[in-house]
């Protein structure tokens, strides 16, 4: 079999929206290169729809986000994910156990299938097809320091995954490494919350060879929210959260992202919330408004998003992203 030119080129594309959300993403950013991009795709439906201003946020979700903000959570659950991205479908569940007084610990799985591509000889004639997939396990922990402080870990593996079933004239390569996620959130008054986290601190991937290496895209965040319906109206049920979230290369000081998120709640054990944010990100193809819902009901809550950011792949948003849990 005979890799043509186009099919090389076409490979060597697919690799690399593996390792990054977009080729032109990385061109856009001015900065160093770095590996396993995919880290940065937001996971979770309420998370997508606040702009991704989630550090600050007590929530099921904060493993893909800011662990200190599982520490509150006072039912153990079960969580499922799903997204589309221009890049490949996403897939996630965890499994949060939480003991109030203690804290919570948890495992998060996340699979981003890139998709496939069909190989074939110098007559046209199919011999193989690569499939590119990559795979994050996280276990969570976190717990409340004091009675106005969270503080959270993650420990995460990351995998890269290319394969090829068939007549191919690359057999195919994994790549590991290993990171963590260090964060907390504070709670100075009752109408404000803080929160600050380091994020995807860990070794190089190696994907090709050892003269290819590229470091994980580590990242600070530091967010801040403010209750305005709190200062309005006295009605416990009622909740109005507006936030502003600021994200720095670790690395690279200097290449800054900004996040607008706002939750809208009206209940306590059952509730409705109305959420939007907007994302003004160092890869200008991500700017953009983002809205979505949340409705929970005794045991069960559901999350939609929808992104309104166009992305340069596809010349179209992002497919909705939905969140369920159910509390154990």
């Amino acid at each position: 079999m005979i890799l043509r030119t186009a099919d090389f080129l076409s490979l060597a594309f697919v690799v690399t929206l593996a390792v990054a959300p977009t080729v032109e993403a990385q061109d856009e950013s001015d900065g160093a290169p770095e590996g396993a991009l995919f880290l940065l795709l937001p996971v979770g439906a309420q998370g997508v729809s606040m702009g991704r201003a989630m550090t600050w946020v007590e929530s099921p979700e904060a493993s893909f986000w800011n662990p200190a903000g599982l520490a509150g959570i006072t039912q153990s659950q079960a969580l499922v994910f799903r997204g589309d991205h221009p890049v490949g479908d996403a897939t996630a569940v965890s499994a949060l156990f939480a003991r109030p007084g203690l804290g919570t610990i948890g495992a998060s799985y996340f699979l981003q299938d890139v998709g496939e591509i069909d190989q074939t000889d110098e007559f046209g004639n199919f011999t193989g097809r690569i499939t590119i997939r990559n795979h994050l396990g996280i276990v969570s922990g976190a717990t409340r320091f004091a009675e106005r402080v969270d503080l959270g870990l993650n420990f995460k593996v990351i995998r890269f995954q290319f394969s090829c079933r068939g007549i191919c004239a690359n057999e195919g390569t994994t790549a590991t490494t290993w990171a963590i996620d260090a964060g907390l959130q504070g709670r100075p008054t009752d109408r404000v919350r803080i929160g600050a986290m380091v994020a995807h601190l860990g070794p190089n991937l190696q994907v090709l060879n050892a003269e290819q290496s590229d470091p994980l895209p580590a990242r600070i965040r530091v967010a801040g929210a403010y209750n305005v319906l709190a200062a309005i109206t006295d009605a416990e049920e009622l909740e109005g959260w507006l936030s502003l979230e600021v994200q720095d290369r670790l690395r690279e000081l200097g290449s800054l992202s900004y996040y607008l998120g706002a939750e809208f709640t009206a209940g306590r054990i059952d509730a409705l919330s109305v959420r939007s944010g907007y994302v003004w990100s160092d890869l200008p193809s991500e700017d953009g408004g983002r809205v979505g819902l949340g409705l929970r009901y005794e045991r069960f809550d559901l999350a939609i998003a929808k992104s309104l950011a166009v992305s340069p792949l596809a010349d179209e948003t992002d497919a909705v992203h939905v969140t369920f849990s159910i509390a154990f």
